[in-house]
């Protein structure tokens, strides 16, 4: 073999030595590249961008529960970057994504804000994205929750009262037919009957009410109106139960005040708050019906000396189909929606109705709506209207006694 062969070979024989030392260096640096990005806690980059960006809970943690970073809204459940995370429950489905080499997810009750905290039901979701970092995501679905809650108890209870009246009127039907050769008891079953189809009219009705005013936030007859209608329309078409019970309704307070809105549908409301109070005030008491301007809101407040509502249960009155006294609802034909009604109403307004209650002393519901300006009766169609109505009557010295407002002592 010649020199030239032989300077051939070496040559061949270096090429590949190189290439093989330089494979082998750069799978070196390669794996150290790699065992720094997995032995690493920094946060990947853009990661921290996104947290901040987001609107749910977030945060990435590192092997000791430390947050490297968290979005804005995690900071009430606890995860504060720089900070361990306080909650257990939290660290337990860390540890389960890290253990496992994939997400796992959980629904949990965690506390959120500083004490005393709200427990809050939220969908946990941690994600491991390198060796020692987890991603972790919260999604608060307490609301979601109670609104399925409700709306389960609503079916639940709807079908519970409308059961009990169309039982009664079928065997009351039943019991009609086979005293049919009795006068006196076919009439006994007669009026025991329009009771209870009455009663299940009013059910019907008042459940058609609330989701006629949960279905759209337009309201219809909108217009400026006056208070004093409202009142006036909600104390005549209640006077006929005021005279069985024995109650006197007493209209006080200012007059002239103006608010926007559908009337019948606030008339409404404030009918279904004297209802209640005659309906739980003993007979040859009063029901006061006070109104008044404050802050550029219109109050109208209705008090009754009845048996009151204990404090635990005041914030749970304008739920639908409860009753703090089921029992004396029951006596009264009360559905349990009315106040409902009332809240829905006054909220489509713009307004809030508020309770002050206490037990044997009594309770005030006031609805508080938006003032507006009277209305301009330069017109001359006004003028002349106004010329023609009949004068007031004179009232009685009683009605001129502003009934008690929300807040104020029975």
């Amino acid at each position: 073999m010649d020199s030239t062969q032989l300077a051939l070979l070496a040559l061949i024989l270096g090429v590949a030595i190189g290439g093989l030392v330089s494979t082998v260096i750069m799978a070196s640096l390669r794996a150290r590249d790699r065992f720094r990005a997995e032995a690493s806690a920094a946060v990947p980059e853009g990661v921290s961008q996104v947290l901040h960006a987001m609107d749910d809970p977030a945060a990435v943690i590192d092997g000791s529960f430390t947050v490297l970073a968290a979005s804005g809204p995690a900071a009430p459940f606890g995860m504060v970057e720089g900070v361990a995370i306080p909650s257990d429950e939290l660290k337990a489905v860390a540890r389960r994504a890290r253990s496992g080499e994939s997400a796992a997810t959980e629904t949990l009750r965690v506390r959120r804000g500083a004490p005393p905290a709200e427990t809050r039901l939220v969908v946990v979701r941690a994600t491991p994205i390198s060796a020692r970092s987890i991603f972790i995501i919260l999604r608060d679905i307490t609301e979601k929750e109670r609104v399925e809650q409700m709306r389960r108890d609503f079916v639940a209870n709807t079908s519970h009262e409308l059961k009990t009246p169309v039982g009664a009127v079928s065997l009351l039907s039943e019991a009609i037919e086979s005293a049919a050769d009795d006068p006196d008891q076919v009439r006994a079953f007669a009026s025991r009957l329009t009771a209870e189809a009455s009663r299940l009219a009013l059910l019907t009705s008042r459940i058609m009410s609330l989701s006629r005013l949960q279905a759209t936030d337009e309201i219809g007859d909108e217009r400026d109106i006056a208070v004093d209608e409202i009142v006036a329309s909600a104390v005549e078409a209640h006077a006929i139960q005021a005279d069985s019970a024995g109650v006197t309704v007493v209209r006080g307070g200012e007059r002239g005040l103006f608010v926007r809105g559908d009337p019948q549908i606030l008339s409404e409301a404030v009918g279904n708050l004297i209802a209640n109070a005659i309906a739980y005030s003993p007979s040859g008491s009063s029901v006061g019906v006070g109104v008044r301007a404050a802050d550029a809101i219109a109050e109208i407040a209705v008090t009754d000396r009845g048996i009151g509502i204990p404090e635990g249960e005041q914030e749970r009155v304008f739920e639908r189909f409860y009753r703090a006294d089921q029992a004396r609802s029951r006596r009264t034909g009360g559905t349990g929606l009315g106040l409902s009604i009332v809240k829905h109403a006054v909220q489509r307004h713009g307004g809030e109705v508020t309770v002050w209650s206490r037990p044997g002393r009594g309770s005030t519901f006031t609805i508080r709506l938006p003032l507006v300006d009277a209305p301009d009766l330069a017109d001359p169609r006004k003028k002349r209207k106004k010329k023609r109505a009949k004068p007031a009557r004179p009232r009685p010295a009683a009605a001129a006694t502003p009934a008690p407002l929300n807040g104020d002592t029975p």
